[in-house]
């Protein structure tokens, strides 16, 4: 049987990716219109695999498509990050408490060498190589949960996550207190005791979004302060 070529990687899907990064570095912020012919001119394509990617982002709650008046980037709420986050709780916890009866020994070794990186990175103040290690951390367990659909919905929402303009781990103390709340996860894993990794993991979430406001909270304020300090 004569072996069927594959096919290059779909030109919109390349496209979706060079926009789903510039969304989340927020070259492309929230609100901003997607100007669809100097995007096209940009890229060196015609309009209709731009459409095509901005469909799949649209699909991944990263755009917002409205009729008669073109397309935006998403803008998040404090409601939204409320109602995300808890279900980022609900879906994270379930994986803590899979992990817990499917995970190798081997596997939970890998969680320690993974922890280990964020042992270094809070010990020297690191904050990006915290944060690389600790989504490594929340992969890892997410795939030896073994369910794809898990996944699948999870990254979908980290995704509007990203959309925020506020990271958790800016807020003073957060490293110190992400990090205690990572070790007391891993040693609830490690002892396979399914109700409290769970239960840990979801508070470890919750945590996260607390923080994320409170730097929302603060920056809110910031303009206040400085216009009281100037008068």
């Amino acid at each position: 049987m004569k072996a069927s070529r594959i096919a290059p990687l779909a030109l919109y899907q390349e496209v979706a990716e060079r926009l789903r990064e510039r969304i989340f570095s927020h070259e492309l912020p929230p609100g901003t219109w997607v100007d669809e012919q100097a995007l096209a001119e940009h890229y060196g394509i015609s309009r209709t695999p731009l459409r095509e990617a901005l469909k799949v982002l649209a699909s991944e709650g990263l755009v917002t498509l409205k009729p008669r008046r073109g397309c935006y980037v998403t803008e998040i709420s404090e409601r939204d990050l409320d109602e995300v986050f808890s279900v980022m709780a609900l879906l994270e916890g379930e994986c803590a408490r899979t992990v817990v009866a499917r995970a190798s020994d081997k596997q939970l070794e890998e969680l320690e060498t993974i922890h280990a990186e964020l042992e270094r990175a809070a010990a020297a103040q690191d904050i990006e190589g915290f944060f690389e290690a600790n989504q490594c951390f929340h992969r890892a367990i997410q795939e030896f949960a073994d369910n794809h659909w898990l996944l699948h919905v999870i990254e979908d929402l980290r995704k509007v996550i990203k959309l925020s303009r506020h990271h958790s781990l800016f807020s003073e103390g957060r490293l110190e207190q992400s990090l205690a709340e990572h070790r007391a996860i891993l040693g609830a894993l490690m002892a396979r005791d399914a109700d409290a990794a769970e239960s840990l993991m979801r508070a470890h979430i919750r945590n996260g979004r607390e923080a994320v406001a409170r730097i929302a909270a603060a920056r809110t304020k910031q303009p206040e302060r400085i216009a009281t300090l100037g008068g």
